[in-house]
């Protein structure tokens, strides 16, 4: 058996057969360009395949080495790659610029950091294992592009349309260049350092030769926007780096807005983080102690059993111990199966985060009905469950050896589950208020009531709805 078979007769142990069949035959028989930094949401779409099992499939593949995972830091303006690492801990600095959007920007963990996926070299050696040998056009698509960018397989030629000159350089090398500027705005750049240069291209036309030097280092040095006239240009470049850089000239217009707008889902290193496969297998292994890493967005549910003491005295502690068991256990299920994470349990209680609200209604609504199918299949009212949910901005850390969540956001949704009556649903006005949520709530019939209450701790009041 080869060490390929080997880790695929793994894989099919710990993920979904269909799944694992579906990577294999990939790894087997697609290109090199398909194996590289796959988009995990766009392989499932691709090859009709369930994004969470795809998501499970590809982290229990890049566990048992088969792949290997990155964390990309994105720039939410061209979609271009600011920073790779192999794990969430690289990400380290306050502010990203991006050279060739001329903007910085804070990361967020919510549409600026993507987590892709590639063969290991072990089963598979692909072009972009050696990026420095992929031709140019492929360098920008495949190392300098992000996932999130939907470039056409036509690339190159699209990009002729708007490309005055693309040449590759190797260390210390330079080159002359001989280009006639058009009355546009144009960009110099190069993927590999990320070297940019601007020139507004204005005025009455020039026969009088115009030159520019540029040098291509890794100090990303921010160049002023120079202003040429139409004409003749002769560029010289020089790379002052140890790898090859590919720079290119280009008409930084419509077309290229066109090209680089084109956008579809990624796996973004916030659903990555409140994916439950995700915690079962990199547990403690995600943020350095002092990482505190912004979520824009995301949503808590958390839940307690109400009377739980009374339970043990009256049913025992065997009995009551395999209850509250069986309703972690069901708790569990439903959280995985609606995209979300158990973060923590307490006592009796869960703490539980969602890529979205209308997910974690969804959660809901199948917990409050999994909690009175046990009470009736065990003759009783035992299992009371209060249930709270709320959505907004927090921070990703590291607590108690554990990847968790601080802030606001947190302490009201603990609260408002701290005002829920058993079986029923309290949120805020964050979690009705979402459109994809009053869909399910009109689709199940279900009503809700209102009123501002006083949270403990929170300063103000807040309105809740409670949802039954």
């Amino acid at each position: 058996m080869s060490e390929m078979d080997a880790l695929f007769a793994a894989l099919r142990q710990a993920a979904d057969p269909q799944t694992v069949e579906c990577i294999e035959n990939v790894v087997r028989h697609g290109s090199d360009r398909d194996l590289n930094r796959i988009n995990a949401l766009a392989f499932a779409n691709q090859h009709h395949l369930d994004e969470e099992k795809t998501i499970a499939a590809l982290l229990h593949a890049a566990r048992i080495g088969a792949f290997e995972m990155t964390w990309n830091v994105l720039c939410p303006g061209c979609g271009g790659v600011l920073d790779s690492g192999a794990t969430l801990k690289g990400v380290s600095q306050e502010t990203y610029h991006c050279a060739l959007c001329a903007a910085g920007y804070e990361p967020t963990l919510d549409e600026m950091v993507e987590v892709t996926f590639t063969v290991s070299p072990r089963v598979r050696r692909i072009a972009a294992h050696d990026p420095d040998r992929l031709p140019p056009v492929e360098y920008y698509r495949q190392i300098f592009f992000s996932s999130g960018v939907d470039l056409p397989e036509d690339l190159e030629a699209k990009f002729s349309r708007i490309q005055l000159e693309m040449i590759e350089l190797a260390p210390g090398e330079k080159a002359f260049v001989s280009l006639q500027l058009p009355a546009q705005f144009v960009i110099i750049f190069d993927a590999v350092t990320h070297s940019a240069q601007f020139i507004d291209v204005k005025g009455e036309p020039t026969d009088e030769r115009q030159t520019l030097s540029m040098v291509i280092s890794r100090a990303h040095a921010l160049n002023e926007t120079l202003t040429l006239r139409p004409g003749l240009l002769r560029l010289t470049l020089e790379n002052h780096t140890d790898r090859r850089v590919v720079p290119n000239v280009c008409i930084a217009g419509d077309e290229l807005h066109d090209l680089l707008g084109r956008r579809r889902p990624f796996l973004t290193a916030k659903r990555l983080l409140t994916n439950q496969s995700f915690r079962d297998i990199y547990r403690t292994d995600t943020l350095d102690v002092d990482q505190r890493l912004k979520i824009t967005s995301l949503t808590f549910l958390f839940t307690d059993l109400r009377g739980s003491t009374a339970l043990y005295e009256r049913v025992g502690d065997l009995a009551a111990f395999d209850l509250v068991r069986a309703h972690f256990r069901v708790l569990h299920e439903i959280v995985a199966t609606e995209a979300g994470a158990v973060v923590k349990t307490i006592g009796d209680a869960v703490m539980a985060t969602f890529p979205s609200p209308d997910r974690a209604v969804a959660a809901a609504l199948r917990m409050r009905e999994a909690m009175l199918r046990l009470n009736t299949e065990h003759g009783s009212d035992d299992l009371l469950l209060k249930i709270g949910i709320h959505e907004g901005p927090c921070l990703a850390v590291n607590l108690n050896d554990r990847q968790d969540y601080f802030g606001q956001t947190v302490n009201i949704a603990s609260r408002v589950q701290g005002l829920a009556d058993p079986n029923v649903i309290m949120t805020t006005e964050a979690i009705v208020g979402d459109a994809h949520v009053s869909d399910i709530l009109r689709d199940s019939g279900i009503t809700s009531a209102s009123r501002m209450a006083e949270l403990q701790g929170i300063g103000r009041e807040v309105r809740i709805f409670a949802l039954s």
